[in-house]
């Protein structure tokens, strides 16, 4: 019989669960990471929240361990690379607490447009200050969603009962779910300066940290008010604290802080500023959802190998296992590729198999491909739930099985048609196990890809690749490969540098601003 251990609050509905399914539960909740040291090699499960830390350390210890869940969408606690290198499946819950959030911002957006905290402590102190907090109705307000994926589409939803006109910046946003769901699709830029609530619900990563910084503040209409129970470090905090000194931004309702738990913050201290202890997920409700989910899902695992909602692997069978090993490495890698330069909405996104690879069972494959190419902007992205994404979104997928020949053996083709026109790569294995990239748009190059990357789309003319190297050199930042293709006409030409340590902004812009360069992109794999 499998043992699994709960090491955070879960609903005892849950624990009931397991044992309905013949698992054997332990509960241990609040321990110390020596005592989760101590026990975790006894047990093939670990069901979690956000309290336990599955450090590299806890997984060398864990000996036993198959399967890790945690009852909500976050896994920054778990150290995924060190779970997938020790053969630990990561499953998450994506789905499970999204009301709830979604009603948090909206209970946010109404408890700093009425002032309610403040007026709140107010009256329980005696003042009876009726004439100092004047708020402002929403009903016909523009809220701008930075963010429209699951949980701000039921933003959305709830927002237009209030009777507000709402908009969203979303570069996966089709047309067609935006008039769906009665959201006009605009540019961020727009949205900042038309909106007068703006709420956050994209991931946090490197697009989207400090999305609300110093300048786009700036661009905002005098007087917004902004929701954020996304992330923390979407929001630049102390160019907030500055916007809302000055009174360009009127006030701000902050479920999640850069540092957590935030036990101080510039913010703190501001009338302006509503805070919550990252609240979002917790109603009674949302964690029986995401609780019961968990125990089914490892409970589906543990007795028959079924995987649903992995973060860090597609279902396969063990005899497949081995042959797509390096083809889910190469679909992983083209799908980032192709999902960090894509900055508009999808409408389509076709797959093509060329050679041997169309033999063997391409259904991972195109999951690993397609979670890839979602992950830089949808949150929760997975190998198991990116065609469900896709869906939601009215974006198209298409795929082809090709035993033509080709220049290689096999070819894994991508291409992502957008709003603004199509975008191609295609991939192949070198010596049948090493990724490689052999054509961007249509230009021919070879490049592994790997660490930091700059991308640089430029017109080919001569000075681009001393100049290029001119500005790294001065920055202090080491070429550690160099790749160039350019199409046959000799007008067009792509470069990919793998570079030892990031580019700073403000090299990257410098590198924009060389004569020939169309766009520069840095990129992480």
């Amino acid at each position: 019989m499998a043992k699994v251990l709960v090491s955070d609050k879960l609903s005892p509905a849950a624990v009931e669960i397991f044992k309905n399914n013949k698992v054997e539960v332990d509960v241990k909740t609040g321990l110390k990471p020596e005592e989760l040291l101590a026990i975790i090699g006894d047990y093939d499960g670990l069901a979690i929240r956000s309290a336990t830390k599955v450090t590299a350390e806890v997984l060398r210890a864990a000996k036993k361990l198959k399967v890790i869940g945690r009852a909500g969408i976050g896994v920054d606690n778990v150290d995924v690379p060190a779970a997938t290198a020790r053969g630990v499946v990561v499953m998450n819950t994506p789905f499970g607490n999204s009301i709830t959030t979604a009603e948090h911002a909206i209970a946010m957006m109404f408890a700093l447009a009425r002032q309610i905290p403040e007026a709140s402590a107010s009256t329980h102190a005696g003042k009876w200050e009726k004439n100092r907090f004047m708020g402002t109705e929403l009903t016909a307000k523009t809220l701008g969603l930075i963010g429209c994926g699951n949980i701000g589409s039921i933003v959305a939803d709830r927002a237009h009962g209030l009777k507000m006109k709402v908009i969203a910046f979303d570069p996966f946003l089709t047309p067609e779910k935006a008039k769906d769901i009665n959201v006009e699709k605009v540019e961020l830029d727009t949205l900042l300066s038309r909106a007068d609530f703006i709420t956050l619900h994209t991931p946090l990563n490197d697009s989207t940290r400090n999305i609300l910084n110093a300048d786009s503040l700036k661009k905002c209409k005098k007087g917004v008010r902004i929701v954020n129970c996304a992330r923390g470090g979407l929001i630049d905090e102390k160019a907030l604290k500055a916007a809302i000194e000055s009174g360009q931004v009127a006030g701000a309702a902050l479920d999640v802080f850069e540092v957590e738990p935030a036990t101080s913050n510039p913010l703190f201290g501001l009338e302006q500023i509503v805070c919550t202890p990252h609240l979002g997920a917790s109603t009674n409700e949302a964690q029986e959802n995401v609780a019961l989910q968990v125990a089914e899902q490892m409970s589906d695992y543990l007795n028959s190998g079924t995987i649903m909602n992995a973060v860090n692997m597609p279902s396969v069978s063990t005899e497949e296992a081995v042959k797509l090993k390096p083809y889910l490495e190469l679909a992983d890698q083209i799908g980032s590729f192709a999902g960090q330069l894509t900055e508009t909405a999808l409408k389509k996104v076709k797959i093509d198999y060329e050679g041997s690879v169309a033999k063997l069972n391409t259904k991972p494959i195109t999951a690993v491909l397609l979670k890839g190419l979602f992950s830089p902007l949808i949150e929760g992205v997975n190998m198991v739930n990116a065609p469900v994404v896709a869906k939601e979104r009215n974006i198209e997928i298409s795929e082809s099985k090709h035993d033509r020949p080709s220049d290689y053996q096999s070819v894994i083709r991508l291409t992502v048609v957008t709003e603004r026109g199509d975008r191609e790569v295609s991939g192949t294995l070198f010596a049948g196990k090493h990724p490689r990239v052999v054509s961007v748009g249509g230009i021919k190059m070879e490049a592994g890809l790997s660490g930091h990357m700059l991308y640089v789309n430029n017109e080919d003319k001569p000075g681009l690749i001393g100049g290029l190297g001119k500005l790294l050199g001065d920055a202090g930042i080491n070429i550690a490969n160099f790749n160039l293709g350019r199409n046959e006409a000799k007008t067009d030409a792509i470069a990919l540098v793998e570079v030892d340590q990031p580019v700073a902004e403000d090299v990257v812009k410098k590198i924009a601003a060389l004569p020939s360069v169309k766009k520069v992109k840095l990129l992480h794999f």
